[in-house]
């Protein structure tokens, strides 16, 4: 079994990467709005319903994945370093596939703000993304939380093994992909 987490700021690129990752592995690609967009018509992830049923639809996933015959699921996951809530959640995560004899993989990407902004009005990422429509609302949320947290690790941080870090700025979804294929021979 095979836990490819892909993390990084909003509109870097995850899912996609992670979708082009999916083509060329055959893992399965459970991407973070897959449960907030099933969540949201009925409550608001801002809302503490919202959020534990995102919580608890993720949890049942990731369980019953690591118990399946499946090769292997990616995940993606905008990741706040500086919350210790969100490391535990990580650890959490990965405990459910280690724990089943499975191999977790970190993925981490990170671009320039002025990229993020442009891919964040993508018609892929609005197709997939139905609570990022609102182009000003999202790119608000986008700056504001590049203001309270931090999104990507400092050098050292991670020190897990199979760990990488992909600037992709100038990089198409398929390059990254290959990349990370090839890093961790999937």
């Amino acid at each position: 079994m095979k836990f490819v987490l892909i993390f990084g700021p909003q509109a870097v690129g995850k899912m996609t990467v992670g979708q082009e990752l999916a083509k060329l592995t055959g893992l399965k690609l459970f991407h973070n709005h897959m449960s907030i967009e099933l969540v949201t018509p009925i409550f608001d992830f801002g809302t503490k319903d919202g959020q534990r049923l995102v919580s608890l639809i993720r949890q049942e996933i990731f369980e019953s994945v690591a118990k399946s015959d499946l090769e292997g699921l990616i995940f993606t996951y905008v990741w706040a370093f500086d919350h210790p809530s969100d490391w535990e959640y990580v650890n959490k995560v990965c405990e459910i596939f280690e724990s089943r004899g499975g191999d977790v993989y970190f993925v981490e990407l990170e671009a320039d703000l002025d990229e993020r902004l442009e891919r964040n009005k993508s018609p892929h990422r609005l197709e997939h993304k139905p609570t990022k429509r609102n182009i000003e609302w999202s790119e608000n949320n986008l700056k504001e939380s590049m203001k309270k947290y931090r999104l990507n690790s400092m050098d050292g941080e991670i020190k897990r093994k199979n760990y990488i870090r992909i600037n992709n700025t100038n990089m198409s979804a398929e390059e990254a992909a290959k990349a990370i294929k090839d890093k961790f021979k999937l």
